[in-house]
């Protein structure tokens, strides 16, 4: 019987509550974003609010598969991140439940998520697809709101260009009104100046009523002869002239059958079914073609009457030189046989071409069709795929919130939406194999998500930027500081009639220490590579050094804990070979810039470790000084 922990409810009340914040967030930017796409067709056209519902409506149920994987990836990234932040997850980690345990309930919920995003671009993708594109067709067609402006020719009436000076919007009255009426042509175009003028909508939105009021027309008549040089025109005036002119501002759905062929708004079996046939008539219309290629423009063709061709069977048509009758014949015979090569050969190029588009364009269709049906599968597991990346990066950056979590985010999508358009644009170019180029991203993803899963599982410092720093500190040899404070509760005090003693023997180790290695000295080149044995000496100095420090820490004394502060943290191994596999250090010194960068670096670790050590028995000396000043 399946048991449901309260442990797993946390975990998954923790992340649903995160993923429905974030998916609305996605879709609102993205939403944005294609709002931003079309704002041309939108902007200035009067649509009704049912219109525009609709179009949000749609829009929105088409991006919800792209939604997701971005909102599984915050979700999981912040969700992981307060776990961190707030010690849950070391609390989990301590109670003996590792990172795969933690996530097990949130990889069913994302996998219910794989499913819904499946749905989503199976069944009503396709649906809204075909109706949104439908419905941004019908807007691009509908003719903009009408709105004059002041002192600027107006062209969104079709064949007309007018101009007005002033306009009064409460009476809605023009003012020195000039019109281009290009109906005839642009050569023809009948010139309209009037005084003032009102442009009115009729009840059914179909037609425009211009009114004009103390005016003037002029309009160029035809020629009567080619050659008069003349044209006349007609001038007429007017006290009031009404005119009816054509202008549809109504808002008409255009045949949605237009976008039921596209391959965005069919689904997988009709995507199949749609690239079976393809390939049925592709291969006819290919065999067709290479049919009529092989039996006309490449079969051999002389122009010649049978009577020819039987006096060229009985002769030695071989033992004729082509050039030669060429160079020989009259110049109207090469003329006419060039015209004839030169037309052959251009009807053979036209023919081919024709033929090479309409095979392109059916190979690409297929392709187009191909891409869908992978890109379907491709961004339902994508879900999945940055559910592993977001979850394990969280629990390594242990950060909550809105801050690091959404830089991480973005830039782990920009890089899959760069890698997964790359591979979708070389796939539907024919560059790449469909398959390839539509699993290019899952491929990089998934070695990803499995890497990270596996360092946080193991609590890795992979993405610990202190751990990096660190390690570049001890490359370029700057060291860390104490920092030691005084101790508000002290249970055991230092032992300040023994202290002084140890103090003294280790002032003598690191006295015998400096006389016996020479550190100021130049180490040897060979023996330095050569030798294997470790400095134990200094690692016994050291460990010296840190307990009675450790112990002397516990003291009341501000003094005291001032020069504790003062005592240097020794690198015990700088000083020597850098690695600890001896053939390592053979190869390092046989690669001579490389065994010279160490050369000099570790002889200035050695003339550092000099200068620690004196710089310990001098301190030593001071803190021996303090402690009598304790112990009277």
């Amino acid at each position: 019987m399946l048991r449901i922990k309260k442990l797993d409810i946390f975990i998954v009340k923790s992340f649903f509550m995160l993923f429905i914040g974030t998916f609305f967030i996605c879709l609102f930017i993205f939403m944005m974003q294609f709002l931003w796409r079309y704002v041309d067709e939108l902007v200035g056209k009067g649509l009704e609010m049912s219109v525009m519902a609709q179009f949000f409506f749609y829009s929105a149920l088409t991006l919800v598969p792209v939604s997701l994987p971005l909102a599984v990836l915050l979700a999981s990234l912040i969700t992981f991140g307060n776990f961190g932040e707030r010690y849950e997850l070391l609390a989990m980690k301590a109670a003996g439940i590792s990172l795969l345990k933690i996530m097990r309930p949130l990889v069913f919920f994302v996998c219910g998520l794989v499913g819904v995003s499946f749905y989503f671009q199976n069944v009503v993708g396709p649906i809204a697809q075909a109706k949104l594109g439908t419905l941004i067709l019908s807007m691009k067609q509908k003719s903009p709101e009408l709105d004059i402006p002041e002192g600027v020719f107006y062209s969104e009436i079709p064949d007309y260009n007018l101009k007005i000076a002033k306009k009064d919007r409460k009476t809605g009255m023009l003012y020195d009104v000039l019109i281009y009426n290009l109906k005839d042509g642009f050569e023809n175009a009948h010139i309209i100046y009037a005084d003032s003028g009102r442009l009115e909508m009729t009840a059914d939105k179909q037609h425009l009523w211009l009114h004009l009021y103390s005016g003037d027309l002029f309009e160029n008549l035809k020629a009567q002869s080619m050659k008069s040089q003349n044209v006349p025109y007609r001038r007429e005036s007017f006290r009031e002239k009404h005119t009816i002119i054509e202008f549809n501002s109504d808002f008409n759905m255009v045949d949605g059958d237009i976008m039921g062929k596209q391959s965005s708004a069919k689904d997988m079996a009709q995507l199949q079914s749609s690239i079976d046939s393809m390939k049925v008539v592709g291969d006819s219309i290919g065999r067709q073609y290479y049919r009529e290629i092989a039996e006309g423009n490449f079969r051999a063709s002389y122009g010649l009457t049978k009577e020819d061709t039987v006096k060229m069977e009985k002769a030695d048509v071989y033992a004729y030189n082509v050039d030669s009758l060429y160079n020989v014949a009259p110049l109207t015979q090469k003329q006419k046989v060039i015209s004839a090569a030169l037309s052959r050969a251009e009807n053979m190029a036209s023919d081919l071409t024709f033929k090479s588009y309409t095979m392109e364009s059916n190979d690409y269709s297929i392709r187009k069709h191909k891409t869908e049906w992978h890109k379907k599968i491709t961004i339902s597991l994508s879900c999945l795929l940055f559910f592993f990346i977001g979850a394990p990066l969280g629990g390594i950056i242990r950060k909550g919130g809105l801050g690091m979590p959404v830089i991480v985010s973005v830039l782990v999508f920009i890089i899959y939406y760069i890698i997964d358009n790359t591979g979708y644009k070389m796939a539907r170019d024919g560059k790449w194999i469909v398959w390839m180029g539509m699993w290019t991203s899952s491929a990089v993803l998934a070695p990803l998500g499995i890497f990270l899963t596996y360092k946080s599982n193991k609590d890795s410092v992979v993405l610990n930027a202190d751990a990096y720093i660190n390690w570049f500190k001890k490359v370029a040899g700057i060291r860390s500081v104490r920092h030691i404070f005084k101790k508000e509760v002290i249970i055991n005090d230092p032992d300040y009639e023994r202290i002084p003693g140890d103090l003294e023997q280790l002032t003598e180790d690191c006295k015998a220490y400096i006389a016996q290695n020479q550190l100021t000295k130049a180490p040897n080149y060979f023996k330095l590579w050569m030798s294997g044995e470790k400095d134990d000496e200094v690692v016994a100095i050291n460990d010296k050094l840190e307990a009675l420090v450790e112990e002397m820490s516990n003291t009341k004394s501000a003094s005291l804990i001032g020069l504790l502060n003062n005592y240097p943290m020794i690198p015990v191994s700088a000083h020597v070979r850098p690695f600890h596999i001896y053939w390592l250090n053979l190869a390092a010194g046989v690669i001579f810039p490389i065994g010279l960068f160490f050369y000099f670096r570790i002889w200035a670790f050695r003339i550092r470790l000099a200068k620690d050590m004196e710089r310990i028995i001098k301190n030593n000396e001071q803190v021996q000084f303090i402690i009598q000043k304790i112990n009277k």
